[in-house]
């Protein structure tokens, strides 16, 4: 998650619906924050995320209370998929019963990743009851070899810590499938994933025009390794950059995306589904 404007925050009125473009997955996506509270809610956003080619969505937790929000969610829709684990700037609260729930909550057949999960060294000292870089280690560690054991893909909230999750990668030992959720960091990082055969998922940050050394890392991603996401209802593409994002806004990206790297949005689109539904073991359409 990224910490943001949201959807109830938000000054600016919603972007409008995009041209459709298909097919699309959401990667990762925060149906709680984008205001969704009940079966219908969940509808309503999945419905508009249709009508313009998203076909399925991932819905993450940050805490307990989202993460048994979000395996319900994936079974009042068959497009809803859910991630579990609490956010690296909650991994203070990793006690022992926790690690139990959301061990349990893991094993659910609609729960298609550990995460997120990893380090964040931008909110410690500026959140209060942030986790600290030791404690954020140690959930980051346990939630590896959660993935591990689940043999369900890990996902990674890196910020401004590059250095600390690969060496906690290292130290621990990567999983299977890895996935980092809104990549955010330069070409070095990138290539790094990229050699070690992990997947990166760009989100809305990649339309900022500030974002150079991103927008010089996303040129380098190989199709069989890209994956998208909205992180909605945070980072709307731009030009609706500060206004509430929702699933729907995800063709804005990939459009984006598809200028930046000179290639067509259809076949950005195509690829990312393709390796949403290898990654995550979804269905052929992005449901079961």
């Amino acid at each position: 998650m990224s910490f943001g404007v949201s959807a109830k925050s938000s000054k600016r009125p919603a972007p409008p619906l995009p041209e459709p473009l298909s097919p699309l997955i959401d990667a990762h996506t925060h149906l709680d924050a984008c205001g969704a509270a009940d079966a219908a809610d969940v509808k309503a956003i999945l419905d508009r995320a249709e009508s313009v080619g998203v076909a399925a969505v991932v819905t993450i937790a940050d805490d307990l209370d989202a993460a048994q929000w979000a395996v319900r969610a994936a079974d009042w829709d068959p497009r809803v998929y859910a991630a579990v684990a609490l956010h690296p700037t909650r991994a203070n609260a990793l006690n022992d019963e926790a690690r139990a729930t959301i061990e349990a909550l893991a094993d659910h057949p609609r729960v298609v990743a550990v995460g997120e999960t990893g380090m964040d060294m931008y909110w410690p000292g500026k959140l209060d009851g942030c986790a600290d870089p030791v404690q954020q280690r140690e959930g980051f560690a346990w939630h590896i070899d959660l993935a591990k054991r689940t043999g369900k893909p890990l996902m990674i909230h890196n910020r401004d810590a590059d250095d600390e999750v690969l060496d906690v990668l290292r130290a621990e030992g990567a999983p299977d499938t890895v996935i980092f959720h809104c990549f955010s960091s330069g070409p070095q990082m990138a290539r790094a994933c990229i050699d070690a055969g992990w997947y990166l998922s760009l989100s809305g940050t990649v339309s900022f025009r500030n974002a150079a050394d991103l927008r010089e890392a996303a040129r380098l991603i190989p199709r069989e390794q890209l994956l998208v996401e909205t992180d909605a209802p945070f980072l709307t593409p731009h030009p609706y950059r500060g206004a509430p994002n929702e699933p729907y806004c995800l063709p804005y990206t990939v459009r984006a995306l598809a200028e930046l790297t000179e290639r067509p949005a259809a076949e950005l689109a195509a690829d990312s589904s393709a390796n949403a539904r290898r990654v995550y073991g979804l269905g052929g359409n992005g449901a079961d």
